[in-house]
């Protein structure tokens, strides 16, 4: 109980610490801007003449592959450049509670904002008669792959206290995942590459995953990627705190 307790109130402390600053406004009104923009005018929303949210969630991958790693390089680059994570390396407090305490303030944070764009799914509603099972789950999928992401920046953050070198590597990586099943790719990878290595990097594009939900399947193994690609990398999180602390 005692170590729920302190995984409660990290949690709490972080969340409430993106509201101490601009951070928390600027980063919603850019992810508000950059998604409605992308719907309607990339998208061409109005002259698709569907009610639906297809043009808002296929933008989802890159816009989150850039603003997830922007919110999450500073979850321990900051605390280094600072030096108060020697500090927290001194408190009787367990390393994993201080890694998802913060993993999932972010990820709160950012549940948030894509809460903040349903007046778009109201707007469809009352446009047409789109699915909405499916946009909701299409929301929990949004909603994993940005964890998928903050994980992947949290896990860079650590090793350095540049915030700036914690985003551009985490971005890197997170391109990667995005493009692993597109086409150019595995048109690449067939040319030489055995087929089981092509199927493995196939099985590593998130937005396949992504688009998986997006079409209404939300199936175990999809469930399966997001997650263990979150505990991996909060696992590596953990290790390198560790080794911090041993040194």
């Amino acid at each position: 109980m005692a170590t729920l307790r302190t995984l409660l109130l990290v949690t709490a402390r972080e969340f409430r610490s993106y509201f101490a600053s601009p951070l928390a406004a600027i980063f919603v009104l850019v992810f508000l801007a950059m998604s409605s923009g992308m719907t309607f005018f990339l998208g061409r929303f109005f002259e698709r003449d569907q009610a639906d949210m297809t043009t808002f969630f296929s933008w989802q991958p890159w816009l989150f592959l850039v603003l997830m790693p922007a919110l999450g390089m500073r979850l321990w680059a900051e605390e280094r450049r600072t030096g108060t994570i020697e500090l927290l390396m001194t408190l009787p407090v367990r390393p994993w509670a201080l890694v998802l305490g913060k993993f999932l303030a972010a990820w709160g944070f950012a549940g948030l904002a894509l809460v903040l764009t349903m007046p778009m799914w109201a707007t469809v509603n009352y446009l047409g008669d789109p699915d909405n099972p499916v946009i909701l789950g299409t929301y929990l999928g949004s909603w994993l792959m940005a964890g998928a992401f903050l994980a992947i920046a949290a896990c860079i953050s650590v090793l350095t206290r540049n915030q700036v070198i914690a985003f551009i590597v985490a971005v890197m990586i997170s391109f990667l995942l995005v493009m692993a099943g597109s086409e150019l790719v595995l048109a690449s990878l067939r040319g030489w590459a055995p087929q089981g290595l092509t199927e493995v990097v196939q099985s590593l594009s998130v937005v396949g995953h992504f688009n998986r939900i997006a079409r209404g399947v939300i199936e175990l193994p999809t469930l399966f990627f997001f997650a263990s690609l979150v505990f991996l990398c909060l696992w590596l999180n953990v290790q390198f705190l560790n080794v911090k602390r041993a040194a």
